[in-house]
């Protein structure tokens, strides 16, 4: 499995878009969705941990999942992770992960995923009943977002009604969308939104 991310793991949580997006997202997110501390979380595509980080006072623990090992190296090393957090270096559409948890969240990594509902229903199978679901991302762009022939995107963002009727398909309820936070990069103006829903 291709790092696509491996050199760009190095000063990465210094890049201003990356910096944008997951504090607009955990703003977000904490103000839809209040968080308890016996939650368990599992970031999908946590990257460097720019969200967990975050999130790791408000909760009890998390799983850090990704298929970069360079990304998942520098989450490892941060301090306000340490005795919070199980690393897990993984597709969990080949290999779920052994246990449920009452949270999903990720910031930027659906776009990354070329089976959206594939990745829906294992989120569902990965929720204990009553889990929520927080997913962010990009809305449908033009294809600008990244550099051209960037390798492992598959989506242009994602138009929200078709993303809505996706999660219901895959058996969500309480599907809600708002907008996290907008990014002005070389004259174009990215929406991200937020979603949440939640399993039966």
């Amino acid at each position: 499995m291709n790092d696509h991310f491996h050199h760009k793991a190095d000063g990465w949580d210094e890049r201003p878009v990356p910096a944008q997006i997951s504090e607009g997202v955990t703003r977000t997110l904490l103000a839809t969705l209040p968080l308890q501390p016996t939650l368990e979380v599992l970031d999908f595509g946590a990257g460097t941990g720019l969200i967990a980080s975050k999130l790791a006072p408000h909760v009890a623990r998390i799983h850090a999942v990704d298929i970069s090992p360079a990304m998942l190296a520098k989450l490892a090393d941060k301090p306000e992770l340490q005795g919070k957090v199980d690393i897990h270096c993984q597709d969990i559409l080949d290999t779920p992960l052994d246990t449920q948890v009452d949270l999903i969240v990720s910031a930027m990594a659906l776009h990354h995923v070329e089976d959206t509902r594939a990745l829906f229903q294992r989120f569902h199978q990965h929720l204990r009943p009553q889990g929520r679901l927080a997913l962010a991302d990009l809305d449908t762009e033009d294809g600008t977002f990244h550099p051209p022939q960037t390798e492992g995107v598959f989506h242009t963002g994602f138009d929200r009604d078709h993303l809505g009727a996706l999660l219901t398909d895959s058996g969500f309820v309480d599907v809600s969308f708002t907008t996290a936070c907008e990014v002005d990069r070389d004259h174009h103006r990215y929406p991200i939104f937020l979603v949440t829903a939640a399993k039966p």
